[in-house]
């Protein structure tokens, strides 16, 4: 199972997820740094949403997703070597694991929209932010405040609503998704953990390699048919690999740095948002009242985690 492997008992204690450091409320300038990162990815992933089913209808998920992922390796391998920095052996293996999540997740993700709605689809995949507070609470025993839930119950009725009017029956495609929203909780909760130990920009880099190689030897293999798709679908794929990969997924791995999980989550969660205003704004969709209201519940929720959660006062030693 991929959750416990993450207790590592090696993780020296001042980088450990329950440091002060990392604790809700610490910090403040570098929260705020850490969400603002965390909600520049999400914008951008939202605007990705456009190019990932221009790009589903000409070319196959694997293909699409190794062409863009080594493309957003390639994009950030000039600063990796500028920077000089050692290759960090011991993180190569949570490297590694990274990027088969990613792999797991991005391709199930676009497998999925091809035979669902962009609606269910949306939903769906916006389900991670339930997940990651319950494997927190379940698997790693982890204590996640009332605030912490109301603002993820907040998130996902604001995700309903954003859908709603549009969700079609099940199909094959919603289970896709929500087995691709299990795979991006676990990338998340990866991320948060393991990427504080090395330099993110190479975190990143390494698990888009793992990514990208594996998916277009997938490719190659599974969808060799659709290759002759790439001409209809490059600038997709040009859109996808420098902005949603290149630079978004490295936002995320900065971002994590000092925002706890299921935080980092609900920020990313946006992402549904403003895909609906980008699909307002380039495909001239319209947004429903109701869509509105659903927006404005996920923005609450940002807003409603952002809060410090009260701690007890630190007794003083008598004497």
């Amino acid at each position: 199972m991929i959750f416990p492997l993450l207790q590592d008992p090696l993780t020296p204690p001042y980088i450990r997820y329950n440091h002060p450091i990392f604790i809700r409320g610490e910090r403040p300038a570098m929260r705020l740094k850490s969400d603002l990162l965390l909600l520049l990815a999400a914008v951008i992933w939202g605007s990705t949403f456009v190019a990932q089913r221009l790009a589903a209808g000409h070319i196959g998920p694997f293909l699409f997703n190794g062409l863009r992922f080594l493309l957003g390796s390639l994009a950030l391998l000039p600063f990796v070597l500028r920077a000089r920095q050692p290759f960090p052996r011991p993180a190569l293996p949570w490297m590694l694991l990274a990027g088969l999540l990613l792999v797991g997740g991005s391709s199930l993700q676009q497998a999925g929209i091809r035979t669902t709605s962009t609606a269910n689809a949306s939903f769906i995949t916006g389900l991670y932010v339930v997940i990651i507070p319950l494997s927190l609470a379940l698997l790693f025993k982890e204590s996640i405040t009332r605030l912490v839930w109301a603002a993820v119950g907040c998130s996902t009725l604001g995700g309903f609503l954003l859908s709603a009017g549009a969700l079609s029956p099940f199909s094959i495609g919603d289970l896709l998704e929500l087995l691709g929203a299990i795979f991006w909780a676990a990338h998340v909760i990866l991320v948060g953990r393991k990427a504080r130990q090395v330099d993110p920009i190479v975190f990143a880099l390494g698990q888009f390699v793992v990514c990208g190689v594996l998916n277009l030897i997938l490719g190659l293999i599974i969808e060799p048919e659709t290759l002759a798709g790439l001409a209809g679908s490059w600038g997709a794929v040009l859109y996808g690999g420098i902005l949603s990969v290149g630079i978004a997924y490295t936002l995320q791995v900065v971002g994590q740095r000092h925002a706890p999980p299921t935080d980092a989550a609900l920020i990313l969660s946006l992402e549904t948002v403003t895909a609906a205003i980008f699909g307002y704004l380039i495909l001239g969709e319209t947004l429903t009242p109701l869509q509105m209201v659903g927006s404005a519940l996920i923005l609450a929720a940002v807003v409603l985690v952002q809060i410090p959660a009260r701690r007890a006062p630190t007794p003083t030693p008598a004497g």
